[in-house]
């Protein structure tokens, strides 16, 4: 099938690879045009794994390309995708004007039957404003005999497994409308994922407001659980329970699982912390108060400063003296994404304390460099006291350090030489967001450890 996919981000790029890798004709459109030369180019503008080879290799079969050219792209897809941002306005709910200017565009320019498709996550009714923005566009042209249906085809994509997320899905979830256009759209997307399902049915098929009210839905109870497990970890620090023997307690419950159980510093990125806003907004929008919601992220807010005020007990409010090695800046591992990255909040606080930090990650440094220059565009010079590595050897930033701070649980963490660790800093102490070491390891190795949630020994 010949598909354009509206939007070269997270989404749209994974997507359109995807789609791709499968034998259909995928063309990509954005008007970044530093992003697509950069494409054309054979270069990737996002860091995700096994997308840059994806990319290459369909870029090379001819069966993925990539425009600025509006009306091409609009022509090419019988399949349209929008895969545009939707970032958070001043209120919190989300900003639809990139989905309705790329509809508006499918409005201006279509000649045929067209399926519109809503792969970026929006709110309920936005189907309704994509469908009338085009409707408007052709009523302009005079072309009311032109077809189209627009279908929500919301993504479950996680960062760092998106390819894979895609290539096997645990479900599709497309929201039609059932009338003679939307069931043919129905019928383009079933040809379209056809590939998807060939093991078992991985379709469900919905109402077009109940799938976009899907993407929120899941992801809130993911972040609910998160800040459920984040106020029970701070819980147990005080009454001395060790909240990883208490998860896997609970986990061991069918009706409850492990999933997304860890006590940590937070959740962030893209999807979560924008999505809780917006599904609030909506509710107040409607006369209804998610008071669950609300303090999900009340919880989550308080829960990235958990870890800076355990250092800051230790060491007292004043830092100048003092040196850190902090280890992780992407919010979660295998991305460089740093949207809401709980480890800004932690250098904001050692930073303005006076204390020096030798940051670790083995990919999201450079970006760390853009965002923090928005961060302290109050106070630069306090950019000053830190510094970034990406060496293969994280241990390397320890040297000379008074204790080390675990943001970010990536793989090369995980296993570290406790007699090196201990040589290399002034006093052997890690204050652990992401519970990656037992306790009582660390105490017998005469390491000083405080996890969240796990010091009951």
């Amino acid at each position: 099938m010949n598909v354009t996919i509206i939007g070269t981000g997270y989404v749209g790029l994974v997507t359109g690879a995807c789609l791709a890798d499968i034998g259909n004709n995928v063309l990509c459109m954005d008007l970044d045009t530093r992003k697509i030369d950069t494409l054309n180019a054979g270069g990737i503008p996002i860091y995700e794994p096994g997308l840059g080879e994806l990319v290459e290799s369909n870029a090379a079969a001819k069966r993925l390309s990539f425009t600025t050219d509006i009306e091409a792209s609009v022509a090419h897809g019988e399949v349209q995708f929008i895969a545009v941002g939707t970032p958070p306005d001043e209120d919190g709910s989300a900003d639809l004007q990139y989905v309705l200017a790329a509809a508006r565009n499918i409005g201006k320019y279509m000649n045929g039957f067209k399926v519109v498709v809503d792969k970026s996550t929006v709110p309920v009714g936005t189907a309704d404003k994509v469908a009338a923005v085009i409707q408007e566009e052709l009523d302009k042209r005079g072309r009311t005999d032109l077809r189209f249906s627009v279908v929500s085809n919301p993504e479950f994509l996680k960062e760092g497994a998106a390819v894979e997320d895609f290539m096997r899905p645990d479900r599709i979830v497309i929201g039609y409308s059932d009338d003679e256009d939307g069931r043919e759209a129905l019928a383009a997307m079933r040809k379209l994922y056809a590939p998807f399902n060939r093991n078992h049915e991985r379709t469900r098929v919905m109402d077009v407001r109940s799938a976009e009210f899907t993407k929120y839905a899941a992801n809130a109870m993911l972040a609910t659980r998160i800040s459920f497990m984040n106020e029970l970890a701070n819980l147990a620090d005080r009454v001395g329970a060790d909240i990883e023997a208490v998860r896997q307690g609970i986990g061991s419950d069918p009706r409850i699982g492990y999933s997304f159980l860890y006590a940590g510093t937070g959740y962030g990125g893209s999807c979560f912390p924008k999505d809780i806003q917006a599904l609030t907004r909506i509710a107040r929008d409607n006369g209804q108060t998610l008071r669950v919601l609300e303090s999900v992220e009340e919880v989550n807010d308080e829960q990235k400063r958990v870890l800076t005020q355990k250092v800051l007990d230790r060491f007292g409010p004043d830092l100048s003296d003092r040196s850190f090695a902090l280890w992780g800046l992407a919010f979660k591992p295998n991305t460089d994404d740093m949207r809401e990255a709980p480890s800004r909040v932690v250098l904001d606080a050692l930073l303005r304390a006076g204390a020096r930090v030798v940051a670790h990650d083995p990919i999201a440094v450079d970006e760390t460099r853009r965002v923090l220059q928005l961060d302290f565009a109050d106070a630069p010079a306090l950019l000053e006291r830190v510094s970034f590595s990406s060496a293969k050897d994280p241990m390397e930033v320890l040297a000379g350090t008074d204790a080390l701070i675990i943001v970010t649980e990536w793989k090369a963490y995980r296993s570290p030489n406790l007699e090196r660790l201990k040589a290399l800093m002034k006093s052997p102490v890690i204050f652990d967001g992401r519970n990656l070491y037992e306790p009582g390891v660390m105490k017998e190795a005469g390491v000083v450890y405080q996890g969240i949630g796990r010091n009951s020994l």
